[in-house]
């Protein structure tokens, strides 16, 4: 037998390198990083963490935006055998100093923007010596800077072989429901994650790539990933603005995306949106919340054919729904990606037939491989079909029609539960979107003496709204089916609480209506 490479992403780094050294891999704002530079930088990380003690299987904090310093540190940790835990800048800092705990990294990487994140707890990672803390952009006695902790790094490749069982990456759930898990992925299935999405994607080494979220979500590296496998060319905008999305889709001739719905949202109210080109985008993909109807349908008709709607998570279950099917399954998310398998289960864990609404359960060749340093919340997400094999729970209520496509009807946890009858939240908010006054809507669960629970509808209006809370909850309780309608309407001044991926935080919403119920 003829030994093999291990299965992962992070060699076709040096082969695009060595074969197309002289492409553009990144751009960020003025600066860029043809494939050799990229490579060097990727190598420079992963010999000098080496050098530094790094063993292959110990963990790295990663908190960071987006920069082609960023990403090499990000490639680099993982080229030298390290496990990559990207860090929020939405968490507090006692929650990132508990997750650096968790994850029990041994070196910690922070670019200048996120400093004031991480400054205020180094007194609580004293694991973490000041050599190993990797300051990117800034100076601080408390901090090696990178170009310090990288000098007399060689910039061969590192004598580290990365095998397919070997980990990646920990990556925290957003938190929606709870205190965030360790999300672990090996070298294979993060490997097996990209072959997938940029087939779905249609991503190949013309594939001009931007990138508008952050490196420390999953959903950003859903792009990134299958563009660097690809040979193709990342744009990596350091914030997000809608007008400086715009103009780099214009001047860069962008053919791919990933954005979240709030994002799709800025750019078509853009007042310029119809001054600026758009016509070199091949896909557009919306994900990481549910896209409302009304958002969908004014995507298209300002974008055209171009966009693509993802479900999934980052434990590794998902599907899509391509611009060929969007216009006649509008309402759906698509079938299963590429190595995916999805079924629908009752409460008692039977498989419901099409048609019938339940929870979804996925199985994928991408997912993970458990929740780091919690083997009991891995084993309650395990659902086994009928021949033994592991399905993820996902904790969403879904059902498939005829023809094989997905519905997402509501979080399992958000289902109000109103007289014994099942109400999906998603169903009400559809409909109070609807209204001319209505900018966006949660609907979430309050107690009531009579039914249990029942309907409340949150919404923030538009700026010239005129209707009042009264007014519009009798208006959608007209178009809402009897165990549907609302009991009360309240206006917010200020956005939803959201995780980085713009996914409404329901659990914050719902907790002062809970707090003093039993």
């Amino acid at each position: 037998m003829l030994d093999k490479p291990g299965l992962s992403f992070i060699p076709t780094i040096y082969t695009h390198a060595r074969y197309r050294g002289k492409r553009t891999a990144l751009i960020c704002g003025d600066k860029t990083a043809t494939w050799a530079e990229l490579n060097t930088g990727v190598n420079k990380v992963a010999n000098a963490l080496v050098k530094a003690g790094l063993k292959k299987g110990e963990k790295a904090g990663f908190l960071c935006l987006n920069s082609i310093d960023a990403a090499a540190v990000l490639f680099g940790i993982m080229r030298a055998g390290g496990v990559v835990v990207p860090l929020s800048a939405l968490l507090t800092p006692d929650l990132i100093a508990s997750l650096i705990k968790d994850s029990g990294s041994r070196f910690f990487f922070v670019d200048a923007m996120l400093q004031p994140l991480a400054s205020p707890i180094l007194d609580q990672l004293e694991s973490i010596p000041r050599q190993r803390r990797i300051s990117i952009g800034f100076e601080d006695k408390e901090w090696t800077p990178l170009a310090s902790f990288l000098e007399n790094a060689p910039d061969n490749l590192p004598a580290v072989h990365l095998e397919d069982d070997d980990h990646a990456n920990i990556i925290y759930s957003s938190g929606t429901t709870g205190v965030p898990k360790g999300i672990v992925h090996s070298h294979k299935s993060r490997a097996l994650f990209a072959y997938a999405l940029g087939m779905e994607f249609r991503i190949d080494s013309a594939a001009r790539t931007i990138v508008t979220t952050p490196l420390f979500t999953n959903g950003t590296w859903m792009t990134l990933i299958p563009t660097t496998v690809a040979g193709g060319t990342t744009v990596l905008m350091p914030m997000f603005n809608p007008e400086d999305f715009l103009k780099t889709v214009q001047q860069e001739r962008c053919t791919h995306t990933f954005m979240v719905p709030t994002q799709f949202q800025a750019i078509i109210d853009h007042p310029d949106f119809e001054k600026y080109d758009l016509s070199s985008m091949r896909i557009m993909v919306c994900a990481g919340a549910i896209l409302p109807l009304p958002l969908k349908k004014r995507i298209l008709e300002k974008v055209g054919d171009v966009l693509m709607e993802l479900y999934g998570l980052t434990e590794g279950v998902g599907t899509t729904l391509k611009p060929e099917d969007i216009r006649t399954k509008t309402g759906s998310v698509g079938t299963p990606i590429s190595g995916t398998e999805i079924r629908i289960i009752d409460d008692e864990g039977n498989e419901v037939a099409a048609g019938e609404p339940g929870e979804i359960v996925g199985s994928g060749s991408g997912g993970m491989e458990g929740y780091h340093n919690r083997p009991d919340a891995t084993q309650e997400i395990i659902w086994r079909d009928e021949l033994g094999r592991t399905f993820i729970r996902t904790g969403d209520m879904g059902r498939f029609d005829e023809d094989g496509f997905l519905y997402i009807l509501d979080r399992k946890k958000d289902m109000i539960i109103s007289g014994g009858i099942n109400v999906f939240a998603s169903d009400i908010e559809e409909v109070l979107i609807q209204h001319p006054d209505v900018k966006d809507a949660a609907v979430i669960a309050i107690p009531d003496e009579k039914w249990g629970e029942t309907p409340l509808a949150l919404l923030i209006r538009n700026e010239d709204a005129q209707a009042g809370e009264e007014e519009i909850k009798a208006w959608a309780n007209t178009k809402l089916a009897k165990h549907q309608r609302v009991k009360k309407v309240e206006f917010r001044d200020e956005d939803f609480p959201r995780n980085a991926l713009g996914k409404v935080l329901k659990r914050q919403l719902r907790e002062p209506y809970w707090s003093d119920s039993e």
